[in-house]
Order: structure tokens, then sequence, then C-alpha cells
């Protein structure tokens, strides 16, 4: 078991910064991997930045991009949603991401039997199949915790994964706020390839309420047991982990660096 670990930040710890600033901000910390998302207005891809634009400047800083992060409502499978997986794919591939995070829908209004919700999560996953290869990535399963999440077990997607003989082109995101919320035992290391952290120091709210605006830097009062699960992880993952707090408190920093570093 390896005792040093990869890290990686992810463009959440500091969303109104522009890509060349996160790439700035990584390699002041001697980090050379960041994650890129879809869904933060004037950042990229949101704002139009051209991919081979986001190439050269993690070039110019020696930096390495983890993944897109993500294609959402990934297992409602649908001409648009292959439409974006495509777009996505393709972003990818030309800005130099060897992956794509796929995120499962997430709402308390999508009610499917057991039986629709497996077989719609196996319809998707044969479906990206070929737009993955094609774009020469993987895809990232990352199960969401939520109560009213579609997919909050690992195990569904390692269990499809392998019934559809994908393991070459799927592996997981293990975030350790969602595995906490999910209460899943095992964790697949073996399957994971992308590990989010981030800690919830709020101990006054129940476990349902828990949200993504709670998820701070993981520090002394963390409730996720995040470091146990890091320890867990490492008996056979020796990939990143990715630094991923949601709460404005973080994002209103006036250091992050040093936040971050401690």
């Amino acid at each position: 078991m390896s005792h040093i670990l990869s890290y990686a930040i992810n463009h959440m710890v500091a969303p109104r910064k522009t890509f060349a600033e996160l790439v700035g901000l990584a390699t002041s910390l001697g980090l050379d991997q960041v994650e890129i998302r879809n869904d933060l207005p004037g950042a990229p891809i949101s704002d139009g930045t051209p991919p081979a634009r986001i190439r050269e400047e993690a070039a110019a800083g020696r930096v390495r991009i983890l993944s897109i992060n993500a294609l959402q409502r990934f297992n409602d499978w649908s001409e648009e949603r292959a439409g974006e997986a495509v777009r996505l794919a393709g972003y990818a591939r030309d800005c130099g991401a060897p992956a794509l995070v796929l995120c499962p829908v997430n709402d308390v209004g999508y009610r499917l039997s057991e039986s629709e919700r497996l077989g719609n999560l196996r319809h998707a996953l044969r479906a990206l199949a070929p737009i993955l290869e094609e774009a020469g990535i993987i895809g990232l399963v990352e199960p969401l915790g939520f109560a009213e999440s579609s997919l909050r077990l690992k195990a569904d997607a390692v269990e499809a994964i392998e019934d559809l003989d994908l393991g070459d082109r799927f592996r997981l995101v293990h975030d350790t706020f969602h595995h906490y919320l999910a209460g899943e035992a095992r964790l697949f290391p073996e399957w994971t390839g992308l590990v989010h952290i981030s800690g919830v120091d709020d101990a006054s709210l129940p476990l349902d309420r828990l949200r993504d605006e709670h998820r701070v830097l993981v520090g002394a009062n963390d409730r996720c047991g995040t470091l146990l699960q890091i320890l867990a992880l490492m008996e056979g993952y020796d990939g990143p982990y990715s630094f991923e707090p949601f709460a404005a408190s973080v994002h209103a920093m006036a250091d992050i660096a040093g936040a971050l570093e401690a």
C-alpha cells in the first residue's frame, strides 16, 4: 500500500476563477492535475472557450486535465442526451482530458420501478460506450447518495458494467460525501478511476438533509469519515484524489490556496 497520495483540484474549489487561474492555483500548490466543469457560468466549457485553448493553457502550466465534470442525467438516455454526450466527449478529447464524469438523474419526480431503473442504466452504458470509444476516453460513473438519486450504489454500476462487458470503457468516481450518504459498505477500489474528496462539519443536520452546500474541505470535525475511506481505498486504488467542496464558505475564502494546502 502506497502512502503517497496524488492530489488534484476540481474547478469547484474556486468556481469564479478562470481556467488559467485554476492552473495557477494548482501549480502554486505543487499539483499538476485539475478537473474542469461544464456547469460553471463564465468558465470553460460554459463560456464557449475552444478546447484547443484549454489544452494550450494546461500544457503551459504543465497541468493535466483529469476529466470533464459532467454529463448530467446520463441514465435517462434520449437523442438530446446522446447529443450532449457527443459534444462533451469531443471536448474532452480535444482539450486532452481522458475521461468524462457521468452523473445519474437526481430528481424526486423521477420515479421508476427497480427493473426500469436498472434497465435504463444498462441502456445508457451501452449507448455511451461507442461515443466514448470514438473519442478515445473513458466514462466515470458517479453514483450520488441522495435519497432521490436514481443510482445511489456503486454495486449497481459495477454489476451493469460487468454484465455488459464494458470494463475497458467505464470506471467509477468514488465521492466521499456521496459514499457516506448512500451508506454503502463496499468501496470497489479496483473499479475506481477517480476520487472526489470533501467533508461535512455540521453535526446538527440529519443525514437526509445534507446537500452539496454543506460540503467543505476535510477537517478535524468531518462526519463523513473521509480519511477512513481514503485509507480503505488505498488498499487497491492509486489514482488521484480531487478536492471538490461546494460550500459557499469555501468559495468565499480569501486564501483558498492556504486552505487547500492545510
